[in-house]
């Protein structure tokens, strides 16, 4: 049976805590540079290593305490060939660091078999997701994603989630990507201040288009990468909000171009970072993926566990 059949998530639990934000986490509060706002060199050195393990304890003990169910994220989501080769890396090394990924992931979740756990291995947009200049067409963005496709069947990750993502052809071309291998797989949707795509357009009508072009292939839909406040603009009432199943918030109100710019970390307050996508739920209870992203680490985790679990 592929894993496509097998029918992800492979587990019961209804509510998943989830974390996006390390690499901010990092860069800000642990003084870790970052070039390339990269997190898979860590996977390099034992020390980076365990900071990464670390992470993903914390998650899956804060979820398992508070009765949600754990999605850890790999550190690949630049772990792309342009992205990759900026930094100085080749094909078979990002593809050893690939597999590392989801392979420590895999160590993690089976010292905690307790709790239903998730590995996610987590992509991103070929380019800046946040001033996108170049549209590729379906096409061209399913033969680039292909090639981390092909090396992360070959390991035991659970999905494959493209994060960030701020053009819906893009979008289209990962999920053709991902069938390709018989993936399964999920498209995050990153929006502006206004509650719309960084390339233009509305969150439904992208959802709407990408379902159009892939005879619905993607499992779901989440939005990351953007403050509650913002997202809450692109909800609505509508058939296409059933695509959707989760929101991985940012802590800051602050614009994309804003936090590139950033000197310091804004992390909101984690407080009501809890108590706003707990009301998104109440509101759309249908939403079963929540977590953190830029600005967030284990405060604002354990308030969102807390008002939701």
């Amino acid at each position: 049976m592929s894993r496509q059949d097998a029918g992800f998530p492979f587990t019961d639990q209804h509510l998943f805590l989830t974390y996006a934000g390390i690499e901010t986490d990092l860069l800000f509060t642990k003084g870790i540079d970052l070039p390339g706002f990269a997190a898979f060199p860590l996977l390099e050195t034992a020390e980076g290593r365990e900071l990464l393990r670390g992470y993903y304890t914390d998650l899956i003990v804060l979820a398992r305490d508070r009765g949600l169910g754990a999605i850890l994220e790999s550190a690949t989501w630049v772990a792309n060939r342009d992205r990759g080769a900026a930094l100085g890396y080749d094909a078979q090394t990002l593809a050893t660091r690939n597999r590392q990924a989801i392979d420590l992931m895999a160590e993690v979740r089976a010292q905690h078999p307790d709790t239903d756990v998730i590995l996610s291995a987590n992509i991103g947009p070929r380019a800046d997701a946040y001033a996108p200049t170049e549209q590729m067409t379906a096409e061209a963005a399913q033969t680039y994603h292909s090639a981390q496709m092909a090396v992360l069947a070959q390991t035991p990750m659970d999905v494959v989630s493209g994060y960030t993502i701020a053009d819906p052809v893009e979008a289209i071309g990962i999920i053709r990507a991902a069938r390709q291998y018989d993936l399964p797989v999920i498209i995050s949707f990153t929006l502006e201040v206004d509650g719309h795509l960084p390339s233009g357009g509305s969150l439904a009508a992208a959802i709407e288009a990408v379902d159009r072009a892939t005879d619905a292939y993607a499992r779901y839909y989440l939005v990351n990468c953007a403050h509650p406040a913002h997202i809450k603009l692109a909800l609505q009432d509508a058939p296409w909000m059933q695509r959707l199943n989760g929101i991985v918030a940012n802590a800051s109100r602050c614009s994309h171009a804003e936090l590139d710019n950033a000197k310091e970390l804004d992390a909101g307050n984690p407080q009501e970072l809890g108590l706003q996508l707990a009301a998104l739920r109440a509101t759309y209870p249908h939403l079963s993926v929540f977590g953190g992203c830029c600005g967030t680490d284990m405060r604002h985790l354990a308030e969102i566990a807390r008002h939701l679990g």
